[in-house]
């Protein structure tokens, strides 16, 4: 089973994203803030990580770049959630390293092609939407 972990400050977001996640079939790991994000990603080393951009302490982009500095973990697609969807953003988190760019309200298929693109076919179960 593969492991994903969410890494969203919003504790709704983050149990309708659980939700969603373990119906298609994942274990899932979560994270409050950047600092507990950074912690699991080093300590439980999922196979993706769905990252808040806006999170207290360290936010998305600095838990991004401390992981990509890690030699031990640099590899973890990261896919980046955000509520900003201006021109120009998807570009900004993609060149500083995020695999993906999905923006809130998050659509459920969205979020689905993106974790089979970086985890696999097989990785996740049909679901009606």
């Amino acid at each position: 089973m593969k492991t994903i972990l969410v890494a969203e400050d919003n504790l709704v977001n983050r149990e309708v994203i659980r939700e969603m996640l373990e119906a298609w079939g994942f274990r899932v790991l979560e994270a409050p803030d950047g600092q507990q994000a950074l912690l699991a990603a080093k300590k439980q080393r999922p196979d993706l990580v769905l990252m808040d951009i806006q999170m207290p302490g360290h936010d998305g982009f600095s838990v991004m770049r401390q992981i990509r500095s890690d030699a031990e973990i640099k590899a973890i697609p990261i896919l980046a959630l955000t509520a900003y969807a201006m021109r120009g953003d998807s570009e900004k988190a993609l060149s500083a390293g995020f695999d993906g760019y999905i923006t809130k309200p998050i659509d459920m298929e969205l979020l689905r092609d993106e974790i089979t693109r970086h985890l696999g076919a097989s990785s996740t179960a049909p679901v009606a939407f």
